[in-house]
């Protein structure tokens, strides 16, 4: 049997959450927008409590390389949000996972117009755990944690995993 959830004094559902950030553009060149080349695509993320992030626009669209785009920020938030779900159940489920990586891929369209959307992300979990008897198991809780994401929930593409483990 697969515990989902132990937690004491909160029952699912029963709050809902607020999450707040702030972003500025940093990327004013001396012209404003003038033109399409005259300003940097650089923006600075905020929360509270936490380091910045600097963002930029993928390099296509004249963004910084060395910094993170939206489009890789949605793809490691999609693998992210699974990662946690994984390692709770398998904490819950009493399943020792002692390394987990994930390489995920997101696939993107732009039409002519500029206009794009995500047509699918695929997330490839690899996880070492040090039981072979649960194995079984921690592949059912990929399932679990792939239905539980809150940000795979979220999303109007295709969300899949392909999950990998080794024996350690």
């Amino acid at each position: 049997m697969i515990i989902i959830r132990k937690e004491k004094g909160r029952k699912p559902g029963d709050s809902k959450r607020n999450y707040q950030v702030q972003i500025e553009w940093k990327g004013y060149t001396g012209v404003g927008t003038k033109d399409y080349l005259s300003y940097s695509r650089e923006t600075l993320i905020k929360a509270k409590g936490k380091p910045d992030i600097i963002g930029s626009s993928d390099a296509v669209f004249l963004g910084n390389t060395k910094h993170w785009n939206p489009e890789e920020m949605l793809v490691a938030s999609l693998a992210t949000c699974h990662e946690l779900w994984f390692l709770a159940l398998a904490s819950i489920n009493k399943i020792s996972v002692i390394a987990y990586k994930d390489k995920p891929e997101g696939f993107m369209t732009e039409r002519e117009d500029g206009a794009g959307a995500f047509e699918s992300v695929i997330l490839k979990p690899h996880a070492s755990i040090t039981d072979e008897k649960q194995l079984e198991i921690a592949h059912e809780l990929h399932h679990i944690a792939h239905e539980k994401c809150f940000i795979a929930n979220s999303v109007n593409f295709d969300v899949t995993y392909k999950p990998t483990f080794e024996i350690r």
